[in-house]
C-alpha cells in the first residue's frame, strides 16, 4: 500500500470515528407504551457532562410570548413518547394552547414518573439550562403567555451527546 493509500485510509478511519454516535441513553425510535416501567427511565437519573442552554423566542401574532412557569425537562421513553404525542400531537415539538393540552385525554401519571421530570425557571430575558445530564433524548416543555392572554405550551424534542451542550431556541 502507497503512502498515500494509507494516509487516505487513516483520515477515512478518522473521519468516521469523528461521526460515530456518542448516544449513551436509549433511543426508542417509534416505541410507545401506555405503561410505565421505571427500568426505561434509569439512564436519565446518571450524572454526566452534558447540558441544554436554551431560550424562549416565541410569537404568535406579531405577540411576543414570555416564559410563564417552569420549563420542564422529560426523558425521552416509550412512557413519555405516548404520553407527549398523547397531549401534544408530535414527538419533535409543538407549540399548543395550554387549554388544549388539558382538554387532550391521557391516562393519569403514573405515581413514579414525576421524580424523573426535572425543572428549572427562566431568567429574565428567557433563557434556561439544564446541566449534568448523562447523554441521551429529552423532551423540553417550556408554558409562555402574552399579555394577559391564554397560555401556550412549547415542547421539543432535543438530543444531547457525551460532553456537549445543545443549544436550543424555543420559537
Amino acid at each position: 500500500m502507497t503512502r498515500l493509500a494509507l494516509f487516505a485510509a487513516a483520515g477515512l478511519a478518522l473521519a468516521a470515528a469523528a461521526c460515530a454516535p456518542t448516544q449513551t441513553g436509549p433511543m426508542y425510535g417509534g416505541a410507545m407504551s401506555r405503561d410505565f416501567n421505571a427500568a426505561d427511565f434509569a439512564w436519565s437519573q446518571q450524572a454526566g457532562q452534558s447540558a441544554i442552554a436554551g431560550v424562549v423566542r416565541y410569537s404568535d401574532g406579531g405577540q411576543a410570548y414570555r416564559c410563564a412557569g417552569s420549563v420542564g425537562l422529560n426523558p425521552v421513553t416509550p412512557y413519555t413518547r405516548h404520553r407527549f404525542n398523547t397531549l401534544y400531537g408530535s414527538i419533535e415539538r409543538a407549540a399548543v394552547p395550554a387549554s388544549v393540552v388539558r382538554a387532550r385525554t391521557v391516562e393519569a401519571a403514573d405515581p413514579d414518573y414525576p421524580p424523573y421530570v426535572r425543572s428549572t425557571a427562566c431568567d429574565a430575558d428567557g433563557r434556561f439550562a439544564f446541566r449534568g445530564l448523562p447523554a441521551g433524548e429529552w423532551f423540553v416543555i417550556a408554558p409562555v403567555q402574552a399579555g394577559g392572554g391564554e397560555p401556550v405550551v412549547l415542547m421539543r424534542r432535543v438530543v444531547t451527546r457525551s460532553n456537549g451542550t445543545a443549544e436550543l431556541t424555543l420559537n
